[in-house]
């Protein structure tokens, strides 16, 4: 009987050093979890903890997950961090030169009469130089008086000047040549090779045509953006879009000023982001995959691919009644990239300039990192157990 008493006895201690391994095992995930939860160092916070209280009643912050029902309603708040200027569709213009007040004019009086009134012997011909077009669009001539010629081409000035000019002295032939003032040229500054004041050739000229005359755009500048001032009003496009939308490339006016600059917006990008840094708007318009895309990813060991937020904040004009917008100033973002719908309304969402795309940590990284720094030390320990 001696053999089967030992047997239980060996069975017994068997179950009993079984249930004390199981007892270590949880101990020891709990004690991962535990140091886990302790906040061991990290790039950027799990969603949780910065989202968290979003719901309460006195939150300083909203909170709107990112889905293509959502996008409707986005759409009709309003844009931060961008100037907002319209621009100025193109219309057709006479393709003549046209006299302006300001405009200085060369005139010359040819007579081959004997007896001229303008001319000698010696020289046939009266240079008429610098003539100034007055602000109520006359020049003063010998013989004539004031005449008005603003508002007509070279062409039909000259013959309006030779009319006059025969009731007087019928054989004189006059020759008129323009150069044009404040008003029939325009300001091209920075942005392109030669700046300068530049002459409107004739009435259909454009702002493409001025940039071209200019030398094009410098190709150091990011996303070039063109600006037209035209009485005090400041209107903006970017040079992609004239390229792109023909219609646009609008008709100067003499006394315009175009600006041709760099885009200076710009977002940032934090967390466990492949990029932690600030990033220029290489185009026109930036969804929320482009800016993924520029960031050069997310740490794919580290990111919550459920937990990509984008942290806005609004002007306190958008929360006026009657207006369309957020509840909150502060708005956060949430993208989810694990979903068709979560990909498809990040490529329709549009990042604002001042944005912050935050790649949020994975929940289970910080356990993750527990377990391998437990187990390096176990791996020590039993590496110096048996020297």
């Amino acid at each position: 009987m001696l053999p089967k008493t030992t047997w239980y006895s060996n069975q017994s201690i068997g179950i009993g050093t079984g249930m004390a391994k199981i007892a270590r095992l949880i101990s020891f995930l709990g004690f991962c979890f535990v140091l886990a939860a302790c906040g061991l160092p990290r790039s950027a916070g799990v969603e949780r903890e910065i989202v968290g209280g979003a719901g309460d009643a006195d939150a300083q912050f909203a909170l709107y997950p990112v889905t293509r029902s959502f996008l409707p309603t986005l759409e009709e708040w309003p844009v931060v961090g961008e100037a907002g200027l319209s621009w100025i569709t193109a219309s057709p213009g006479s393709r003549q030169q046209i006299i302006s007040p300001g405009d200085t004019v060369t005139i010359t009086v040819w007579d081959s009469n004997e007896n001229s009134l303008l001319t000698s012997d010696e020289q046939r011909f009266v240079p008429l130089d610098g003539i100034r077009v007055a602000a109520n669009g006359t020049i003063f001539m010998p013989y004539i008086g004031s005449t008005r010629i603003s508002g007509m081409t070279p062409q039909a000035a000259r013959e309006r000047l030779q009319t006059e000019l025969e009731e007087i002295v019928p054989s004189a032939q006059v020759q008129l040549a323009m150069d044009a003032g404040r008003y029939n040229s325009v300001d091209l500054v920075g942005g392109v090779t030669a700046p300068g004041n530049y002459p409107m050739p004739d009435l259909s000229y454009t702002v493409l045509s001025l940039i071209s005359e200019g030398g094009g755009v410098n190709p150091a500048l990011n996303n070039p953006q063109i600006r037209l001032m035209r009485h005090g009003q400041i209107y903006g496009t970017s040079i992609s879009r004239l390229y792109s939308e023909p219609h646009l490339d609008t008709r100067l006016h003499g006394g315009d000023r175009v600006i041709v600059e760099n885009d200076d917006r710009y977002f940032l990008s934090l967390g466990a982001a492949s990029s932690q840094a600030q990033h220029a708007f290489p185009q026109d318009i930036v969804s929320a995959l482009d800016a993924i895309s520029i960031i050069g990813g997310v740490n794919s060991s580290r990111a919550d691919p459920e937990g990509i937020l984008i942290l806005r904040e609004y002007p306190n004009e958008a929360l006026r009644p009657g207006m369309r917008g957020p509840r909150q100033e502060q708005v956060v973002f949430t993208l989810d990239l694990t979903t068709a719908d979560g990909l498809f309304s990040a490529r329709n969402f549009r990042i604002q300039s001042g944005d912050l795309v935050l790649a949020t940590e994975s929940p289970v990284n910080s356990v993750q990192t527990v377990f391998s720094l437990v187990g390096s030390v176990f791996g020590l320990a039993n590496t110096a157990s048996n020297l």
